[in-house]
């Protein structure tokens, strides 16, 4: 019988977007994807007073954001209200215009990127939420796998 993964070892764990209010919209930390041969992309939404506008995910070229074109990528949904909801959708392609998440509160989202992927040149991921004057509370978590080199202790994947 298969013990699973050891999160911290096997994969690597990004926290892109702590939690925070996200009125006026909000651009998570960019990672790098240049160890690693898929990301997972967990999108909590808490608290909302109405629907965020959209959120897109960008390949950058590097750890500041720079020249970011927004991509394509599958989405599974939980837009139950309530935390105790574990159920995801099925998979989902989005296009690089992205995808409106529901008002609902506690709800969450896995955004799932393959590396290879990413535009030649552009090995960083980063999210961005578009939101005007509605208060959200959101975070986000990047889970890195497929890792060449996995371990105790992995490379930094936001520098």
């Amino acid at each position: 019988m298969a013990k699973g993964i050891y999160l911290a070892q096997d994969c690597h764990v990004v926290n892109i977007l702590p939690p925070v209010d996200v009125t006026g919209g909000v651009t998570a930390q960019p990672f790098s994807m240049e160890n690693a041969g898929h990301a997972s992309i967990a999108l909590q939404i808490g608290v909302s007073a109405a629907a965020l506008e959209g959120v897109t995910l960008n390949a950058c070229t590097d750890h500041t954001g720079a020249n970011p074109t927004a991509i394509g990528f599958n989405l599974h949904k939980q837009e139950t209200a309530g935390a105790s909801n574990d159920v995801l959708g099925v998979r989902t392609p989005v296009s690089a215009a992205g995808f409106v998440p529901t008002a609902n509160d506690d709800v969450f989202y896995v955004l799932e990127v393959d590396g290879d992927t990413l535009p030649e040149g552009s090995p960083y991921l980063q999210l961005d939420i578009a939101n005007t004057a509605n208060s959200v509370i959101a975070s986000a978590v990047a889970i890195l796998s497929g890792l060449r080199e996995a371990g105790e202790s992995n490379p930094t994947a936001t520098a």
